[in-house]
């Protein structure tokens, strides 16, 4: 038996591993996608992402900010305001986005047909099923 050789798989595997160790978890998307529709103070980034406390939104983005996907400006007033926005390389996540979204839509809708489905509902006690994919 010929051993098998590893290591095309594991070259592969590395750009997805960086993307996801950036990306990846409960929040970063979220905040990325409140950045993106105008929400650049922190409580208005908090208010729009939902049950995040303020440490965690906190972390998250200097987090983003380390990865250049952020900016956080501090203006010089009374009293100090600090606002953050979405830098140019954060477009780059724009397909990406994009893409999650749409595979994420019609998932929910082959997974859970057309009955409505509050957020409470939604993968609580239920295993999803799935389905091997030909090819």
């Amino acid at each position: 038996m010929v051993p098998k050789d590893h290591s095309e798989c594991a070259k592969n595997l590395l750009p997805v591993r960086d993307a996801l160790d950036i990306l990846g978890g409960k929040w970063k998307l979220p905040i990325i996608i409140s950045l993106s529709h105008g929400n650049k103070r922190f409580s208005d980034i908090q208010n729009s992402v939902p049950k995040i406390s303020p440490r965690m939104l906190s972390k998250e983005l200097k987090e983003l900010e380390m990865n250049k996907l952020v900016t956080r400006t501090v203006y010089d007033s009374q009293p100090v305001m600090v606002e953050y926005t979405l830098t140019g390389y954060s477009a780059t996540l724009d397909k990406v986005v994009m893409e999650l979204y749409n595979w994420g839509t019609a998932h929910r809708k082959m997974i859970m047909g057309n009955r409505p489905v509050d957020g409470r509902q939604a993968g609580r006690g239920k295993k999803l099923k799935t389905q091997k994919i030909a090819g």
